[in-house]
């Protein structure tokens, strides 16, 4: 049996607003705040996994407001 974390009902969602360009010096989606390998591999994290993501985003939102 695959375990999907994706389906399970306390995984949060994916923080993806459809802007996908990857910012050349943080390296973090300028829509998301994630690196390509977050992104890659958000299907695949439990929801322990993604709830430490989504705790990092708003201090990566902080960091480019702040002006990198």
């Amino acid at each position: 049996m695959i375990d999907d974390y994706s389906s399970s009902p306390d995984a949060p969602p994916s923080p993806c607003i459809g802007v996908c360009t990857i910012h050349p010096k943080t390296q973090w989606c300028e829509g998301c705040y994630r690196t390509l390998d977050e992104i890659a591999a958000w299907w695949d994290y439990t929801p322990q996994q993604k709830r430490v993501i989504l705790s990092k985003l708003e201090d990566r939102l902080t960091h480019i407001m702040d002006g990198i």
